[in-house]
């Protein structure tokens, strides 16, 4: 008895609609390279002039991209960057280290009681990639993976230039240091000043720098594999004053386990 073939779905005889999907990938693809190669998370508006797109083409286009996780709203009016869905893409290419570091996020969450999370640096931003969530607070501060944060008023952000040569970091931010919070650094000498600290501590720290009511401690996990790693516990200030040592202490007692699981690193 023959085996039926499996029913394949039917092909489109439409040269034009073969044509136009072609075309829609190609400006999907144009739209990420776009947001990849731009200082900062670019508007609708800036994509659309730089791809020489009607501004609706390109809002119809990243509301796909979105919902497939590709994109991400950088924040309230701060443009478009890449998403996490892009970020599992490239892990599963290059070897999978958020599945690598997934059981050690699980384990610092449960020794701390808070959620913590997982960030790589995308020139200057930090881009959520993993998060262990707090599992008994009812009061949590959370942050999508996708979602992306400047690198000067966070503490996984700070953590990372703080693995950068000066010169290195005035490239990466200077003119791109847009405070967000009446706490948050707002200038290139106040911020190299707070880089010396982490360099000396090993830790960076979050006072409302990026949100209001919301503090949290960072360290960085070094470059590996092409991408540059830190993890971050971020907590609601009420929870956080007094705590901010013990969170530190508990961090860096982690941090070299975590580089041995991340493979060969590249540090300052």
């Amino acid at each position: 008895m023959r085996a039926k073939r499996k029913s394949e779905p039917p092909k489109s005889n439409n040269p034009s609609a073969r044509k136009l999907g072609v075309q829609v990938i190609a400006r999907a693809a144009g739209i990420l390279r776009a947001i990849e190669q731009s200082n900062t998370p670019p508007s609708l508006g800036e994509l659309a002039k730089s791809m020489g797109l009607a501004r609706s083409t390109v809002q119809r286009i990243v509301s796909a991209l979105e919902a497939e996780r590709f994109v991400a709203q950088a924040g309230p009016d701060r443009g478009v960057c890449l998403g996490a869905g892009l970020v599992s893409l490239g892990a599963a290419a290059r070897g999978d280290a958020f599945r690598v570091l997934r059981p050690a996020l699980e384990s610092i969450r449960d020794e701390l009681g808070e959620t913590v999370d997982l960030s790589i640096r995308d020139g200057d931003v930090a881009v959520f990639v993993d998060q262990a969530p707090a599992t008994h607070q009812r009061l949590q501060a959370v942050s999508a993976p996708g979602v992306c944060f400047p690198l000067a008023c966070s503490a996984n952000g700070k953590a990372m230039l703080a693995d950068l040569s000066d010169a290195m970091v005035e490239d990466v931010i200077m003119g791109r240091l847009r405070p967000l919070t009446s706490k948050s650094i707002n200038s290139f000498g106040r911020l190299r000043t707070e880089l010396q600290r982490i360099r000396e501590r090993g830790v960076a720290f979050d006072h409302e720098e990026h949100d209001l009511g919301i503090c949290a401690v960072g360290i960085s996990l070094g470059q590996a594999d092409g991408r540059h790693f830190a993890i971050s516990t971020p907590i609601p200030t009420a929870r956080f004053a007094g705590r901010e040592d013990a969170i530190a202490a508990v961090l860096l007692r982690w941090r070299k386990r975590l580089i041995r699981m991340l493979g060969p690193t590249k540090e300052r």
